[in-house]
């Protein structure tokens, strides 16, 4: 079955790069697993994910909307194929290349040139330009942000056939194409397969917030430790580590760990920011009520007032 990206997202063919971003992320948030418990909501966040990224891409929109559902067969230079293989003359109309039924339009300029015919010339090796190099892919590599952070070797089945054991640098970031020379289509008349790109998306989690390489959480602290300082333990996607919380810190203090964000490989890696959140129980004991009413009665403090 055919998709419609669009249709996915909820925007129209016009839409802009603002109004597709904000689609994404209401239906993301909307779907995603560790929100949404719909048995379906796994399968449409990820439709919703392979959409934004189609439609964020101004190259892959543009062959999307003009092969529909087979843009990902068609070569990169597929213009220059077609005016080389097609020859002078021909130009000066419309075709409308349908994909079962979604009615996405083809190219312009080929009056009479049957797309299905011509495309096939691309991938057989039927063009006038002789042996046709195989078209270069991409599928999605889903990771976790702790599996981003570290890295490390990943054994992966692409579209049910396909299988990769492939070396994950650790840092990747969401967007970040790690490419597998080779393994892309297979060309034709003995010219070279293209290549397979994975595209990493990081998976969204309520512990961290991504913002390129620096990596944001809160940090649940008590009203002691706020007041008084502390040294507190901070879980990151590398393990745990310790931060200092001064004393008289308010809700909202960042505390900055530099070098403990996302790793880089080639550079200087990300910082940490912890936010601190002041947290109270729930249902104090007796003993503890004791205390917070003591403090109270003592205590002239009036954060209102500050």
């Amino acid at each position: 079955m055919a998709r419609d990206f669009y249709a996915t997202l909820g925007v129209g063919r016009d839409a802009g790069t603002e109004e597709i971003q904000r689609a994404y992320r209401k239906l993301a948030r909307e779907n995603h697993p560790d929100v949404n418990k719909d048995p379906k909501a796994e399968e449409r966040f990820k439709e919703v994910s392979e959409a934004y990224q189609v439609l964020s891409d101004p190259e892959q929109r543009r062959k999307y909307d003009r092969f529909g559902d087979d843009f990902r067969q068609v070569p990169d230079d597929w213009e220059q194929r077609v005016g080389a293989g097609t020859g002078a003359g021909q130009r000066g109309g419309r075709v409308r290349y349908s994909t079962s039924g979604s009615g996405f339009d083809g190219f312009e300029g080929f009056e009479g040139v049957d797309i299905e015919d011509l495309l096939g010339g691309f991938f057989a090796g039927r063009g006038r330009g002789g042996p046709v190099p195989g078209a270069d892919q991409e599928a999605e590599l889903e990771l976790t942000v702790e599996e981003a952070y570290r890295g490390g070797r990943r054994h992966l089945n692409i579209g049910g056939a396909r299988e990769y054991d492939v070396t994950i640098p650790p840092g990747v970031l969401d967007g970040q194409r790690i490419r597998l020379a080779g393994q892309g289509g297979r060309g034709a008349g003995n010219a070279a397969a293209g290549d397979l790109y994975l595209v990493v998306r990081i998976r969204p989690d309520r512990r961290y917030r991504l913002e390129g390489r620096d990596i944001h959480v809160e940090l649940p602290v008590t009203p002691s430790e706020a007041a008084l300082g502390a040294t507190v333990p901070i879980t990151t996607p590398g393990g745990e580590v310790k931060a200092r919380v001064v004393s008289g810190s308010s809700s909202g203090r960042r505390l900055r760990l530099r070098g403990e964000g996302m790793p880089n490989p080639k550079g200087k890696p990300g910082d940490l920011y912890a936010e601190v959140k002041i947290m109270v129980p729930k249902r104090p004991g007796k003993r503890e009520r004791e205390l917070y009413e003591e403090l109270a009665a003592v205590s002239d403090f009036d954060p209102r007032r500050t």
